[in-house]
């Protein structure tokens, strides 16, 4: 039976891969986490079809990869066939008010759990899960390939950037079997509230105004290629069978790109569709007044496709079945102190932008 190492597997991404690998496989999962502010137990605990006979073969190890891992929680997670690698500090405006919690958590943090991996007997792949953001902002008709220049444009986007040239120094340096992958904007169930898609589900079931980031006459609203995390784990697992089947994806990168762009306006749009509510949105300047958010990302995912992958599910089938289970299950959406949080927030936005929106 395979081991499978997920870091950060209590986050987002990561209870979505734990799903699909127990699903889908017959493998060992060790998930490790320290157990932050974005992460929870529950996301585990609250999954769909977990029964008695995936959790046996799921370990949980608590461990804060700010510091190396010792002896004793090397033993706890035993024998490992692959890494991967998902630990991080995401929240974009959080970095700009504290860049070095990004550097520990993204830059150290992988780090040390390079240098435990290189010293696995058995190891034979290491996946580092990297973001569209250190490429930064993509002009109009551009679309950024595996290989092109890096222009990061805030903390966040530059400790991933750090920790993924880290990672393919190690593959270089001591020939570990890395392989780097770029996803886009992940949408799914039991994501953090302050992301777009719970955050719009929220505004909209409430009646509160959002605020749609566009560009600086607020004629255009930002936008991305939006992807669902089954999809991104069904893009690993064909990935890691790619590998096993004998395809040369060790020391390479590969983007994970939805499969359609989409505004952000629209897809808010969208999301007041399905919940049967109208949408109170304004438009606002946010890119200009605040340093470090870029109005599109794009990632070209040619090169998944042309080795044959396609996505299980389409962006709108499953954004629909997103929203519909975000109502059904509206504790994962904002408590009153989140709800406060939310409102402080757009607060600070409508005063920054004062004098232009009025």
């Amino acid at each position: 039976m395979k081991r499978v190492l997920i870091t950060g597997v209590d986050g987002f991404i990561g209870h979505h891969l734990v799903e699909g690998i127990l699903k889908n496989t017959d493998w060992k999962v060790v998930g490790l986490s320290k157990i932050d502010c974005a992460s929870t137990l529950h996301r585990l605990t609250d999954m769909d079809h977990w029964d008695d006979s995936l959790k046996e073969r799921f370990d949980f190890v608590y461990h804060d990869l700010r510091s190396p891992i010792n002896p004793y929680i090397a033993n706890r997670i035993g024998p490992v066939n692959y890494v991967l690698h998902l630990a991080a500090n995401t929240h974009v405006d959080r970095s700009i008010e504290y860049p070095m919690e990004f550097v520990l958590d993204n830059v150290v943090g992988t780090c040390n759990i390079l240098d435990y991996a290189r010293g696995l007997k058995n190891l034979e792949l290491f996946s580092y899960f990297s973001t569209d953001e250190v490429f930064g902002p993509a002009p109009e008709g551009t679309e950024f390939k595996e290989w092109d220049r890096y222009k990061s444009s805030n903390p966040y986007a530059a400790t991933k950037a750090g920790g993924e040239e880290l990672a393919y120094s190690y593959f270089n340096t001591f020939d570990l079997p890395v392989a780097i992958t770029h996803t886009m904007n992940v949408f799914g169930e039991r994501q953090h509230p302050e992301k777009f898609v719970p955050k719009v589900v929220n505004a909209v079931l409430r009646g509160e105004r959002l605020f749609i980031h566009s560009n600086a006459d607020k004629s255009k609203a930002g936008s991305r290629h939006y992807v669902h995390a089954r999809n991104v784990t069904a893009a690993m697992l064909f990935l890691i069978k790619q590998h096993e089947q004998g395809a040369q994806i060790i020391g390479d990168k590969f983007n994970i790109s939805g499969e359609k762009e989409l505004d952000n306006l629209a897809l808010a749009e969208y999301i007041a569709e399905v919940v049967g509510k109208p949408l109170n949105y304004e438009m606002v300047d946010f890119h200009s007044c605040r340093p470090g958010h870029d109005l599109r990302y794009a990632l070209d995912g040619s090169k998944l496709k042309d080795m044959g992958f396609e996505f299980p599910k389409t962006f709108e089938d499953s954004l629909k079945k997103t929203v519909s289970w975000y109502l059904d299950h509206p504790e994962w959406l904002l408590d009153e102190f989140s709800k406060s949080q939310f409102v402080k927030e757009n607060t600070a936005f409508e005063n920054q932008t004062k004098g232009e929106v009025n």
